[in-house]
């Protein structure tokens, strides 16, 4: 999030120092107003934000303790708004990490049970659902994702003669997304998880584009969700609840992975066919898979380098 990139430990980041500039002596609605030149967009401010999260996305410097606050503030938020307690927390990657993905399609079944995990987990809209994960069902043999069929309805599956190909968020080493965002409210942090600052982000949809794998999406609306189905484990860069308007997209779980959990989608697979874990640890599963497996990844040519990888047990 912006602010321990431009708080702690590290060179002022050039977004920050453009937002920055009314950091000093500028804190209250009158007197942003009072000058001209960056009054045009209080003009357009929505009514259902608060004045602390207008100045939040559009102006302020964080530091620690305001950080807290704004971590304070929006479970308030959600207490207010769906009425569940909940916990938000700022949690950062770990030295020495760098997350890895390794999907089996051998054993994948198409079963969908890692779609519903992360609805559940990262706090989805339920109205209309949306889905960070998309499996594919493929003709067998095929390795031709136009020939693919997301909308796959079966009293069973597998079906006969086909195979499922999940696609999420690559985390890509050169990832394209963040490359275009205006307002460089997208980025890549050091253990390899493409991050969005949801309060920074202004629903422009150029990361989209730039998303060869479509693995990020736009809501257009408010979320939607009961409150005992609310996941009160939040994330400030995951899965807390994303204000409307703007992109959104898999986090690898990072509430959970930077703690030393599983992203809820390998935990809930019931087939085992997901591998997740540091691949900078010469001893971890992945490690194993990456060494031992023959890879492949997803659409190579865009070079985009995923950190996501595919494999059969052949």
């Amino acid at each position: 999030m912006n602010a321990p990139r431009g708080t702690q430990g590290g060179a002022l980041d050039p977004t920050l120092q453009r937002r920055s500039f009314l950091k000093a002596g500028v804190g209250t609605m009158a007197a942003l107003a009072s000058l001209a030149g960056i009054s045009a967009p209080l003009r357009s401010v929505n009514s259902g934000v608060s004045l602390d999260a207008f100045l939040q996305q559009h102006y302020k410097r964080l530091t620690p303790d305001l950080l807290d606050q704004i971590l304070r503030r929006i479970e308030n938020e959600v207490a207010r708004d769906y009425g569940a307690k909940v916990t938000v927390r700022d949690i950062r990657p770990m030295d020495g990490v760098e997350f890895g993905y390794a999907l089996n399609l051998s054993r994948c079944n198409g079963n969908r049970k890692c779609v519903e995990a992360c609805v559940q987990e990262n706090n989805q809209t339920r109205d209309p659902q949306m889905q960070y994960i998309r499996v594919l069902e493929m003709p067998a043999g095929s390795l031709d994702v136009e020939k693919s069929d997301l909308y796959y309805d079966h009293e069973q599956v597998p079906a006969k003669g086909k195979y499922y190909l999940p696609v999420q968020c690559q985390q890509c080493q050169n990832p394209p997304c963040t490359k275009v965002c205006p307002v460089e409210a997208t980025w890549t942090e050091p253990d390899g998880i493409t991050v969005i600052d949801y309060n920074w982000c202004i629903g422009c949809r150029y990361c989209m584009a730039a998303c060869p794998y479509e693995a990020r999406r736009f809501n257009w609306k408010q979320a939607e969700i009961p409150p005992e189905e609310i996941n009160p484990n939040m994330g400030y860069l995951s899965n807390r609840i994303r204000p409307m308007g703007v992109v959104e997209k898999c986090t690898y779980c990072l509430h959970r992975t930077r703690e030393g959990q599983y992203p809820a989608c390998m935990e809930v697979c019931p087939t085992g066919a997901r591998v997740f874990g540091n691949m900078l640890d010469p001893d971890s599963e992945i490690n194993y898979i990456l060494k031992n497996k023959r890879v492949y990844i997803l659409k190579e040519d865009a070079g985009t380098a995923p950190r996501f990888f595919y494999y059969f047990d052949v």
